[in-house]
């Protein structure tokens, strides 16, 4: 067994409260590889070095700094782009710097279709971002036949939209679930039936869930119940039941008990993306938009077409391209297994209109999310996304729709549109 590693308390001491001394043990021993150094990925990268991983591979091949990063990529500057020096390159001196423990380095090596992927067998967890599908497909697969399976995060962000997906395996142990205290109830009866129904002293909210696992203490009567394990189905707010309790060992309830949640393991299998391309698993995030989600599944694979098809992004703006990429959003739909019965054309005409683009407050919460996802992978704490993730900041078109066109073209310092900022700010 390795030896354990020391924790900083005076650099971690929050994070070692909420997670715990196991959590972070495991993150002092893990290494990650993140492909993608655009402004999003800056968040990512930022996230995970302040987390405290043991290691951080930055890799964006062949990739040279542009004005239009400058929007969101914070850490880099003009000279940068006047030098064409590589994103990963920059940033990696700069990301060290932010946390002494963590180990940062950036690869060199082609990360292509043809490319020798094997060196990926050297991390917990792989992070792409903003990568062809075509090649999230190829390493996915990868990650998922390894013998311990690596743990596979995909996201990207365009305009005013992004997206995320986890597959952390067939099986991913959450060692807890939710990072809360175990729940305690006292008891006010326990009925003898084919489902034994505990009710709660005084109508108190017992707070569990269908699935969770209890045991008892101070049961007077139903003695038999008292330091066993039973596994709970949620009849109301204020009564769940432990299962059959008719047998003869289960005596009379008479008085007093205590029923106490036990944390157990879970464990949670993940489907591969070939499967979720057709079958999303997608989390609601704002229940105003419950039905954008499915048309921003479509229009992001709809973009990996065109920019399969075109070798480029949308042009900014663009109606003729607009048109395309709601027409190969329309075709994608008649392949999947539950197909819209109408697009969202407006949203979808968006979507194209800001590809190229990155908002740097969407950034900034997708980057959020995505690298507590890839601590969430590699330390087992708390529930992981269940698969999908799709965020849309939209609204803020409403915002600028006396915005002249040309406004949202690329400049040389910054391309977000001349007033966007001043408007958020007003």
């Amino acid at each position: 067994m390795s030896a354990e590693i020391e924790i900083d308390d005076a650099l971690y001491s929050r994070q070692r409260y909420v997670l715990g001394d196991g959590a972070m043990q495991k993150m002092a021993r893990s290494s990650v590889l993140l492909v993608g150094m655009d402004g999003l990925g800056i968040e990512i990268a930022k996230n995970i070095v302040l987390a405290g991983v043991k290691r951080l591979s930055i890799q964006d091949w062949n990739v040279a700094a542009s004005y239009i990063d400058l929007s969101s990529q914070f850490f880099l500057t003009s000279e940068d782009v006047r030098s064409n020096r590589n994103r990963a390159e920059v940033v990696r001196p700069k990301l060290a710097d932010l946390n002494p423990y963590v180990t940062v380095d950036f690869l060199t090596a082609p990360f292509t279709l043809e490319s020798d992927i094997g060196y990926l067998k050297d991390y917990q967890c792989v992070i792409l971002v903003d990568a062809d599908i075509t090649l999230q497909l190829r390493v996915n697969y990868f990650c998922r036949n390894q013998t311990e399976q690596i743990k596979f995060i995909a996201a990207s962000l365009h305009g005013m939209f992004g997206s995320a997906f986890c597959d952390f395996g067939d099986a991913f142990i959450v060692s807890d679930i939710n990072g809360e205290e175990a729940k305690e109830v006292f008891v006010a009866d326990i009925t003898k039936a084919q489902r034994g129904v505990v009710t709660c002293l005084e109508n108190t909210m017992h707070r569990l869930e269908t699935g969770d696992v209890i045991t008892f203490r101070e049961v007077s009567g139903m003695d038999f119940v008292n330091g066993k394990q039973f596994e709970v189905t949620v009849e109301s707010p204020y009564a769940f039941s432990i299962g059959d309790t008719r047998g003869p060992q289960y005596e009379t309830y008479l008085t007093g008990g205590i029923a106490t949640q036990i944390k157990l393991p879970r464990r949670i299998s993940f489907e591969s993306l070939e499967s979720q391309l057709r079958t999303p698993s997608i989390l609601p995030t704002d229940l105003q938009k419950m039905e954008t989600a499915a048309d921003l599944h479509l229009g992001f694979l709809a973009l990996a077409k065109f920019r399969e098809q075109f070798e480029r992004m949308p042009n900014i703006r663009c109606a003729n391209d607009a048109a395309k990429v709601i027409h190969l959003a329309g075709i994608l739909n008649l392949t999947m297994k539950e197909p819209l019965a109408e697009l969202n054309t407006a949203l979808l005409q968006q979507l194209s209109f800001s590809a190229q683009g990155s908002f740097p407050p969407l950034a900034c919460a997708l980057g959020g999310v995505v690298a507590q996802e890839g601590l969430k992978a590699v330390t087992g704490k708390f529930s992981p996304l269940m698969q999908w993730l799709y965020l849309d900041s939209s609204e803020i078109t409403t915002l600028l729709k006396d915005e002249e066109p040309s406004s949202y073209m690329p400049r040389s310092v910054v391309f977000t549109g001349s007033h966007v900022f001043t408007v958020l700010a007003d």
